[in-house]
């Protein structure tokens, strides 16, 4: 009998949930231990938190001279910049240049930082500034003191390497659950489509909405996990890479789309934008829908997507 195999752990400073359908459970959990070596792996290539990562020598030589990578961090690098094009800067991996003094999200942040500090120090995030070169495979950012970070699309990558690396060792049905940033593959152990919930911004616990979905990826930004209040009003983890500063306006962003990568990617720049602009650019995206609740608990939807 098909069983759904599952095993939680700790990888890139986050909580992930590994499945596999299988009849055999030593089979499936070897399958398991595959797809977290697999993000260890990645983790090793990106992360920030080691002097030695790849991540870090690029950031360690800004201003001085291109650093040459593997083509895997080459072509995120080159993806992340994509995605930035498109959302005309509202999606930047060069947001690692803002010191943490400027928006540190703990119990003693009483005030927002003085907008014209903020913008002094935003004017090092630019991804125009990364500069890629194909022949040689290296990656070099202009301006001494930028840093480059992967933490808006990492997890959505990784959920989506380790998703390949099951399938291709045979497992038909699957989830790979990145804190929130998921991955579905197959069916239920009864056939049926994995049902997964959208968490409600009040009260995490509790799904507002249920999606029946298989071979589909979602990820949901929101405010609920990180924030301060000041004046009263909630600012999210979120900083606009134009102003420095935090976002307010939106509880949730939720992404559904193929690529766990993608879905990871455009959550916290429709942050960013706004409701109506940030629709309007989920609206134009094949094969994406969004939805979105802003502060007053109003819920807004691209055309694609109909919920109960």
């Amino acid at each position: 009998m098909k069983i759904l195999h599952k095993r939680v752990c700790r990888l890139m400073g986050n909580r992930f949930e590994i499945s596999a359908v299988s009849e055999d459970e030593t089979w499936a959990q070897a399958r398991i231990d595959e797809a977290i070596a697999e993000i260890q792996r990645i983790e090793a290539l990106f992360t920030t938190f080691n002097d030695n990562s790849q991540t870090n020598r690029i950031n360690a030589n800004a201003g001085i001279s291109p650093v040459k990578v593997d083509r895997e961090v080459f072509e995120l690098v080159k993806r992340s910049l994509r995605i930035s094009e498109v959302t005309q800067g509202a999606f930047d991996i060069t947001y690692g240049s803002i010191d943490k003094s400027l928006w540190n999200f703990d119990t003693q942040m009483t005030a927002l930082p003085d907008p014209k500090t903020a913008r002094q120090m935003v004017r090092l995030i630019n991804y125009r500034n990364v500069i890629l070169d194909e022949a040689d495979g290296s990656v070099f950012l202009k301006e001494k003191g930028m840093r480059i970070g992967f933490g808006g699309i990492g997890k959505g990558y990784a959920a989506e390497m380790a998703k390949r690396l099951m399938i291709q060792r045979g497992v038909e049905n699957g989830i790979v659950n990145a804190s929130g940033d998921l991955t579905t593959w197959g069916t239920q152990p009864n056939g049926e489509p994995w049902t997964i919930g959208i968490a409600h911004p009040d009260a995490k616990e509790q799904p507002f909405s249920y999606f029946n979905i298989s071979n589909i990826s979602v990820a949901t930004s929101g405010n609920y996990e990180k924030y301060v209040m000041i004046g009263g009003r909630k600012y999210s983890h979120t900083i606009d890479p134009k102003t420095g500063l935090p976002v307010s306006g939106i509880k949730s962003v939720t992404i559904i789309c193929p690529n766990a990568e993608i879905a990871d990617a455009m959550a916290t720049p429709v942050t960013v934008m706004g409701v109506r602009v940030g629709l309007d650019l989920i609206n134009q995206m094949q094969g994406m829908a969004c939805v979105i609740i802003d502060d007053t608990n109003r819920v807004f939807t691209s055309k694609n997507i109909k919920i109960s």
